[in-house]
Formats: structure tokens, sequence, C-alpha cells
């Protein structure tokens, strides 16, 4: 299968790409390139763009002959997001409808798109699944939904749209993040051997990300009757963060000091994601503790330099630093 990974050299598409390579896919990777460009090993197999992808001739030019889009594109994360909401909503929104237009005029027959699990706001429900309404709390968030939307009008017997709503991803990339909760406390324990928890009780779903990279394999490969036009959560475990700071303890070292402090912000967020394990028998390999070992031999091997303050790990400061427009 020929695959079209827009975000190719991001935190999941990084792990992505060389997966699908394995697997003999010839894969093309639209990326801007902000956190590098040397992340994604060269192979006969993959053809890489340092673009955009608001630039519609470019996206007219290298989708033909492609069989299916990934697409993981966009200004990840509310922090991010909100440094320029112009910018984020020409990349998070505007840029989407065009690419799906032209993806389906060049008769790409899947169109998998990474939506995410906060489109759901905060439920009170104990299992949060996908025909629940959708209460974003933020613009990112409120953008991801409109894009799921706008996707799923344009199926037909060509055009098999299906959208993912993934838990927060944690756990080792060739293009790492550290701005994620289960990274960012695995990161602060090896290194400070000190960790604060705010709160404590807030629920945060997760997904160890090989089990992400495993998930938009298994898509790829359903029949269409399976899946086309339907959403699906993704995400294995609700943990409270408090919970989390004792798994990243119990993996570093029992001398890490866990601190707690009171929070004003003690929003749960929570998934269920029976349905992609019910409905299509999915199965999740990978626990958070699998991810948190991940990053400590990281650590260990020197793979991750300079891991407090390198900003090409954390979103936010690369953006700050970058002029994108």
């Amino acid at each position: 299968m020929k695959i079209l990974i827009t975000g190719g050299a991001g935190y999941v598409g990084s792990e992505l790409v060389p997966s699908l390579i394995k697997k003999n896919h010839k894969i093309t990777v639209l990326d801007l390139m902000i956190y590098g460009d040397d992340v994604l090993e060269k192979s006969p197999n993959l053809t890489t763009y340092k673009g955009d992808i608001r630039d519609k001739d470019l996206l007219k030019k290298i989708l033909p002959g492609h069989d299916a889009v990934i697409h993981l594109a966009c200004i990840s994360n509310d922090p991010s997001y909100e440094l320029n909401p112009t910018l984020g909503k020409s990349i998070n929104l505007d840029a989407f409808e065009p690419l799906v237009q032209i993806s389906k005029k060049n008769k790409i027959r899947r169109f998998i798109y990474a939506s995410s699990s906060s489109v759901y706001g905060i439920k009170k429900e104990k299992n949060v699944h996908e025909d629940m309404s959708l209460e974003p709390l933020t613009d990112y968030s409120r953008f991801k939904g409109d894009c799921e939307k706008i996707l799923l009008n344009y199926r037909d017997q060509d055009f098999c749209p299906i959208v993912l709503r993934p838990a927060t991803v944690c756990g080792y990339s060739r293009r790492q993040r550290l701005d994620v909760v289960v990274n960012i406390l695995t990161n602060l324990a090896y290194h400070k051997r000190v960790i604060t928890v705010y709160g404590g009780d807030q629920l945060r779903p997760n997904l160890h990300i090989k089990d992400m990279v495993r998930a938009y394999e298994f898509f790829l490969n359903l029949s269409s009757e399976k899946v086309c036009g339907k959403t699906y959560n993704v995400g294995i475990e609700n943990y409270k963060v408090s919970e989390l700071a004792d798994f990243v303890k119990d993996e570093i070292g029992e001398d890490i000091k866990i601190e707690k402090k009171k929070s004003d912000d003690n929003r749960s967020y929570h998934i269920s994601s029976e349905k992609i394990k019910n409905e299509l028998n999915f199965k999740f390999e990978f626990s958070i503790k699998d991810a948190i070992r991940d990053l400590r031999l990281a650590f260990e091997n020197k793979t991750l330099k300079n891991s407090l303050n390198n900003e090409k790990y954390f979103n936010l400061k690369r953006m700050k630093n970058i002029d994108l427009k």
C-alpha cells in the first residue's frame, strides 16, 4: 500500500513510519520538520517532503498514486495552539477540508484522521463512549471535533473515512516529547529524583505509543464494511495522576520523592475503549509501566540528551522560538 502520512516526522509519526516500512508499505511523509529532519532513516520506500499541509499545490503534486492518508499533522496541544490561535486555526481546521477534497479527487480510498479524546470535554459518566456529545473546552479540541464532521460528510463507496480519538500518548519515540504527563513525571523523576503532583485525583486517559502505532496499522488493514464512517476511542487505561506518579516511582526508584500540592484545576478526563475491543477485537499490548520503562532505558543509554532543557522535546518551547506563519 502507498500511504501519505502528514506529520510523519512527529512524535507518533516517527514511530509509525518505520513500522509501516518494515511491513513493505511505500510511505510519503509531509511535515514541516519543526523538530528536525533527521528522525526518519532513509529508505527506498520512503519519500519525504518538507512542506506545509496548507499548500494546496503541493498536495495536488504529491497525493496522486496513493492508496491511503493518515492525517497526524497539527499544532499539537492547547498551549502551543494558544500561542498563535490564527496560525493554529489555519493548520488545524482551515487546511483540513482542502486536504480531504484533494485526497478524494485523487482517488484516495482510505483516510484515517487523528482526532483526540479531548473532544468530549469533562464527563461525569464512568464510561465515556463514542456516541456521547462533544463538549470541548478549548479551540484545539473544538477544531478536532469540527474536522471529524467535515471528514465523515465525504464518505461514499469509494472513499472510506475513519476517525480515531486517541488518549494521551506516552513512551519513547525517535522524535521524543517530554511535555505529556507520563513523560514529564518520568523525566523529572529520573533526573531530579523529585516529582510534584498537583491535586492527584484527576483522571487521565493514556496510551502507549506502540499501541497507537499498532492501531493505525490495524485500521489500514480492516475491511471497509467494518470501519468506514466510524469513530473509535483508543486508550488503554484511565489512571489518577497520583497513580501515574506511583508507577513512575516503582520503575525509576524507591528514592523518588513525590510532593503533593493543591491544584485549582481538578478536572478529570477519561474514555472507554470498549468499542474498539469488542467490535473489532483490537487488543492493547503495552502498559503505561512499559512506557515508563522505555523512557528510563532511553535516559540510561543517553539517547535523550539534555532532556530537562532541550527545547526539541517540548512543543511549546520550540513553537515560541520559530517564525511559523
